[in-house]
């Protein structure tokens, strides 16, 4: 492990499908060291997706539990967090994480996105007539809240051995 995050977590934040969760994966496995998912964890404890969770639960419920899992991981070390795509829109969410973690901002084009995620039922807020519109609407209101992550990183190609490289030798200089 990289001497200088030992006692830090690595915070992945980004719109989903942006390669968060490929990038957590394959980062933790370089590193050693334990990988989590909000979204996963979540999913785990309810005993249901996150979808169905929207839909009989309503997303205030939702951004509840994400809430709670969100000051549980902020209060351990030696992480890769796996950040679902709206806990960094939420300033206390983000702030706690920014206090026990170095945080990458995993930056796609709505492009991009839409072309990971079209046909997929699993994106609640992208059931919608026209996704690619509605994954504008939201990065652009949820891009301002990625960048206050302490750095960019582009994640527009597919290739995440780039996105875990480019990390490492960001946290190399560290």
């Amino acid at each position: 492990m990289i001497d200088s995050i030992k006692n830090k977590n690595i915070v992945l934040v980004g719109f989903m499908a942006s390669g968060k969760t490929l990038t957590s994966r394959e980062l933790a496995k370089r590193l050693g060291i334990e990988r989590v998912s909000t979204d996963e964890t979540i999913e785990t404890r309810e005993g249901c997706s996150i979808a169905d969770i929207f839909k009989t639960k309503g997303e205030p419920y939702f951004r509840q539990l994400e809430r709670g899992i969100v000051r549980e991981f902020a209060s351990q070390t030696g992480l890769v967090i796996d950040c679902g795509g709206g806990v960094a829109a939420n300033e206390e969410n983000f702030d706690a994480l920014k206090r026990t973690g170095i945080s990458f901002y995993l930056n796609a084009s709505p492009e991009a996105i839409h072309r990971r995620t079209k046909g997929r039922t699993d994106r609640p807020l992208l059931n919608v007539p026209d996704p690619l519109e509605k994954i504008r609407q939201l990065l652009a209101v949820r891009d301002p809240h990625y960048r206050k992550a302490d750095h960019v990183v582009e994640s527009n190609d597919d290739n995440i051995g780039k996105v875990v490289d480019d990390i490492l030798h960001i946290l190399k200089a560290h």
